[in-house]
């Protein structure tokens, strides 16, 4: 398959930031979720970057995203014709087609597990044509839990602002990314009412200083609930010292751990919050060009 050099590169890459990391290594899970989209790695506007988090069950874990140029319009059916994943007849299946039927997707990604493997596949829909929520509920195989919050969304400004939709494989689950979120949902006092409206922790401190440098946030929804799982908060800085807290010991050996390309080194630090609490992740850029959209 083309690329193949440059996808065995990123896997040595990975293998040594896994040892590093002290996350476990199998190059055979690794390279054969690498070689499936070898084709990718090749192209110069190919976008490649790393991340890490704080939750327990993220805890001995490194992730990897990367989009799939030239574009793959058929990325799950690749997935399950190199068994990254298990044929299913859960709504899961279908969502991607049926998203691409109804929206104007303009590329798509991968993400996986050094350990866990496949998980998502991204729709990116184009910066100056973002989706409504409204629309993307009408889907028939989407979680009813989209539905359920569409005036929860309109309300906030955010029913037009979805410019990315990911599909967790695994936790069968669904992430609604937002661009050109309303500055206002930033504040401390709108997000402290925000989170005990959909029923999240309370804040701390530190999270209300990164959510004010926030440029976007995401949720995540699934078929089993009718409430929002999840609610996460995203700055982007290509300097770790300028956010307003402190990044926590374990992500501060990843960003040692992990290369980049490139004259500048490109973060995305998110807050994650659920009804038990709050953890934190990095996205660290080992590929990146410019106009990528951000996010988590």
């Amino acid at each position: 398959m083309p690329g193949t050099s440059e996808a065995a590169e990123l896997c040595s890459t990975i293998e040594e930031s896994a040892r590093l990391l002290n996350v476990a290594y199998s190059r055979d899970r690794v390279w054969s979720l690498l070689s499936a989209y070898g084709d990718a790695f090749a192209h110069p506007g190919a976008v490649v970057a790393f991340r890490v988090a704080t939750a327990m069950r993220h805890v001995g874990e490194l992730d990897c995203r990367f989009t799939t140029h030239p574009d793959d319009r058929d990325p799950y059916a690749r997935a399950l014709s190199h068994g990254l994943t298990p044929e299913t007849d859960h709504p899961v299946g279908s969502l991607l087609a049926e998203v691409q039927g109804r929206c104007p997707v303009e590329s798509h990604g991968i993400d996986f597990g050094v350990v866990g493997g496949f998980k998502k596949i991204y729709a990116f829909f184009t910066p100056d044509d973002l989706q409504k929520t409204s629309k993307l509920a009408e889907i028939p195989a989407m979680p009813r839990s989209l539905a359920g919050n569409v005036e929860f969304f309109a309300r906030h400004g955010l029913d037009d602002r979805v410019g990315v939709f990911g599909i967790d494989y695994p936790s069968r689950t669904v992430n609604v990314y937002f661009n050109d979120v309303p500055a206002g949902s930033f504040d401390p006092e709108t997000i402290r009412s925000t989170l005990r409206e959909i029923g999240m922790a309370a804040p701390s401190e530190r999270m209300l200083k990164l959510g004010e440098k926030a440029f976007g946030l995401y949720v995540t929804l699934g078929w089993e609930s009718s409430r929002i799982e999840r609610i996460c908060y995203a700055a982007a800085t290509t300097d770790l010292t300028t956010l307003p807290v402190p990044v926590e010991p374990e992500i501060e050996k990843f960003v040692r751990s992990v290369p980049y390309g490139g004259d500048d080194r490109k973060f995305v630090y998110g807050v994650a919050l659920t009804p038990q609490g709050e953890y934190y992740k990095l996205e660290s850029h080992y590929r990146w060009k410019p106009g990528a959209m951000d996010f988590i």
